[in-house]
């Protein structure tokens, strides 16, 4: 399975708030609540895929997941030098799809295309009380940097150190 990873336009906003929505959902059926449903609509992505934040992981042109990618994060990441990082957020990938070839895809292009922009770091967070999820980001290769109550959320902090490319 070949998955290519390109940038949302503008038109790919209501995919991109689908595969969030079917993450959010799938979630909440489990008990495990992450965003709701406000927080990842149309409304409230749109300005963020229209700013180039949203890319899309396809294959055989179907769209099977997303992820936000930003230079900087001043509020989960405030007490960092943002220069030298990366963040991603909103990592979801359709469900008929799951297993983890998708969000390592994700994951590996995140770190590639931070590599291209000189990034040291690729930061991420999670919530704190989700072992399972944070086993997915430590096994790809992520460190526990720190927890931090961030507003209502408790996060857990991870970051994933960037080999300097050989010249």
């Amino acid at each position: 399975m070949y998955i290519s990873i390109r940038q949302a336009t503008i038109q790919d906003t209501v995919i991109v708030s689908g595969v969030l929505l079917e993450a959010a959902s799938w979630l909440q059926q489990l008990g495990i609540p992450l965003w709701c449903d406000t927080e990842v609509s149309l409304k409230n992505i749109s300005e963020d895929v229209a700013q180039g934040l949203f890319f899309l992981a396809e294959c055989a042109g179907e769209p099977v997941g997303t992820i936000k990618f930003q230079l900087e994060d001043l509020l989960f990441w405030p007490d960092i030098a943002q220069e030298n990082s990366a963040f991603v957020h909103r990592l979801a990938v359709r469900r008929c799809y799951s297993g983890g070839k998708v969000s390592s895809a994700l994951l590996n292009w995140a770190v590639e295309h931070a590599q291209s922009l000189n990034r040291c770091y690729l930061r991420l967070d999670c919530d704190a009380s989700r072992p399972r999820l944070k086993a997915v980001y430590e096994n790809f290769g992520f460190r526990h940097h720190s927890d931090r109550q961030v507003g209502h959320c408790f996060v857990s902090r991870y970051e994933y150190k960037i080999l300097s490319q050989i010249i």
